[in-house]
């Protein structure tokens, strides 16, 4: 049975309507289950812990067949990408998430601040990697760099008793290069760097390993000063291209 997690005492978004949403789903739902493998969909969720079942759809055919179901559909506004992650987060099969998520990633300058709570449903709903990573750096690290006054929203998560919204929070400036706000950065490992998950753990050394990519010498200094609070995985992920 799949796992469906959410944030204790959240209550759902509305689901605006949607005539967009009405097409694209009629589409999706009528197109990805004749692509379903079974054998492969065992795979897929044993592979992905069981938090939800599969179609069992590769994601080059899935993507495939994603270009058939929008093709010739207009650009969404910010509703038309509500109503269209969140029924399709409200489906059971990971396909129609993973569909979900590439569409907001692709129409993310669509959406205003007011999307930070969708986000925050889709994040902690049926959570893993798979959907979190990518809603956390491409999709909530848009939203942040589009509107700074987010950066409140984050600073509550990194403390958030869920350990989705602390991954979140840690990765969301993943993409940022030159961007980043490293003292922010920097003060989201530390105040995780005991944090028990194997998640968390790995996410601070992700994080730091890519904002080595442009300033190895300020994540080693950061290292050498800090490192005794951190796991032995997180120091060894952040310091992989860069050495000790």
């Amino acid at each position: 049975m799949a796992r469906v997690t959410t944030v204790t005492g959240a209550t759902p978004p509305d689901v605006p309507r949607s005539a967009l949403a009405d097409t694209v789903l009629a589409r999706v739902t009528a197109l990805l289950p004749p692509a379903s493998d079974p054998g492969r969909a065992d795979a897929m969720r044993a592979y992905m812990k069981d938090v939800a079942p599969f179609l069992g759809i590769p994601t080059p055919a899935r993507r495939a067949l994603s270009r058939t179901v929008l093709a010739g559909t207009p650009r969404p506004d910010e509703a038309d990408c509500t109503a269209i992650a969140l029924r399709c987060w409200a489906l059971p099969e990971r396909e129609y998430h993973y569909f979900a998520v590439d569409f907001l990633r692709r129409h993310a300058g669509r959406l205003s601040s007011g999307f930070l709570p969708v986000a925050r449903h889709l994040v902690t709903t049926l959570p893993w990697w798979d959907t979190v990573d990518l809603l956390a750096a491409h999709v909530v690290g848009h939203l942040v760099a589009a509107d700074p006054s987010l950066t409140a929203a984050m600073d509550a998560w990194i403390t958030d008793g869920d350990l989705w919204l602390v991954r979140t929070a840690l990765l969301h400036q993943l993409p940022r290069k030159e961007s980043t706000d490293a003292d922010r950065l920097f003060t989201y490992c530390l105040l995780q760097s005991g944090h028990p998950d194997f998640f968390v753990r790995k996410a601070i050394g992700w994080a730091l390993r890519e904002y080595a990519k442009t300033d190895p010498e300020a994540v080693r200094a950061f290292l050498v000063r800090e490192r005794g609070r951190f796991a032995p995985l997180t120091v060894r992920e952040a310091l992989k291209n860069i050495g000790a």
